[in-house]
């Protein structure tokens, strides 16, 4: 992944709306969610909805398919495991890294 696709993703992800738009259709799984699921879920209007989506989209981070008349939101999965990746590649690689923390007992 470049620099500037990350970038791109992570701004998107940075706006609250979009954050939790895409965390709903992460929990939604390969499935998906059709739109006006989604804007019961979030309660915002639809052309909020749609607003945020589209910046999902357009970054590659949610895929869209129609459905005869409905439209299927899903988390684009492999986007975002890029991500992931690209921002865990390099941890530690001019240190060492921190201990891991232990859980605590409860």
């Amino acid at each position: 992944m470049k620099l500037e696709k990350a970038a791109d993703q992570l701004e998107a992800l940075g706006n609250p709306t979009r954050l939790q738009l895409y965390r709903t259709l992460v929990r939604a799984g390969d499935e998906g969610l059709p739109v006006g699921r989604l804007q019961e879920k979030l309660d915002i209007a639809a052309s909020t909805l749609s607003h945020h989506l589209k910046r999902l989209v357009d970054t590659g981070l949610v895929t869209q398919e129609r459905q005869a008349t409905t439209l299927i939101c899903r988390a684009h999965y492999p986007g975002m495991q890029a991500l992931i990746g690209y921002l865990a590649d390099e941890c530690c690689a001019d240190g060492t890294c921190p201990p891991v923390a232990k859980e605590a007992v409860v």
